[in-house]
């Protein structure tokens, strides 16, 4: 089996992805990064995901953005907002996130020689964050490429983004084909130590609607009654 280093931030896209991972026949490596995120029991919410779709091995790495702040994910002093979705790029968009986390998950694909990795971003019902495009997953692919000794000598990284054209009614319905358990999966920006969501911000809003358009009864603990 190939191996394959598969982005898990313990909510429902990330979850899917490594379904479909697992299901492409990649042995996965799943790496989780703790970077002082409120939500914090997505990091939990991971382990369990990791170990319930077979993941070969699951990694956490810390690295404290809070240093930074710059987001309401990062920074107590900026609320979350929980009144829909905006025009503007919201402020829970966390600066280079997905940047930090691609580059570590590069550099642990080059030592375990892997050519491949899996992230689970999404352009279509997602909060509208610039590095969730399909144009900046190209533009990391075509870096890494050009950065790396395994590209340099003949061993091509692709970035794999399984879920960049999918509405969350179709990621939805792809996972419980995989037979996903989102159950275990924690969504909300701002969900307690036990995982409990807020069932008002964006992300949960999201979800809310994509399993209401799946037709499908969401399995996660809401702290407002919906």
């Amino acid at each position: 089996m190939k191996k394959a280093v598969v982005l898990l931030s313990g909510g429902l896209d990330s979850a899917t992805t490594l379904a479909i991972a697992r299901n492409r026949q990649f042995e996965c490596y799943t790496l989780s990064v703790d970077y002082g995120q409120r939500h914090r029991s997505e990091l939990e919410a991971a382990k369990k995901v990791a170990q319930s779709l077979d993941s070969y091995t699951h990694q956490v790495i810390k690295l404290d953005l809070t240093t930074f702040g710059g987001s309401a994910l990062t920074d107590r002093a900026i609320e979350i907002p929980t009144s829909g979705k905006s025009a503007k790029i919201p402020v829970t968009y966390v600066p280079a996130r997905n940047t930090i986390m691609l580059s570590l998950a590069l550099a642990w694909a080059e030592t375990l020689d892997s050519q491949d990795i899996f992230i689970g971003v999404n352009a279509v019902d997602y909060s509208g964050y610039p590095d969730c495009r399909a144009e900046y997953i190209t533009a990391f692919e075509n870096m890494a490429n050009l950065a790396t000794k395994a590209a340099i000598e003949g061993k091509r990284l692709t970035i794999h983004a399984p879920l960049m054209h999918l509405t969350k009614k179709e990621i939805i319905q792809e996972g419980i084909a995989l037979v996903v358990d989102y159950s275990l999966t924690v969504s909300c920006y701002q969900a307690d130590e036990l995982g409990r969501a807020c069932g008002v911000c964006d992300s949960c809003r999201i979800r809310i609607a994509g399993f209401e358009a799946a037709g499908k009864t969401d399995p996660t603990r809401y702290l407002v009654n919906l």
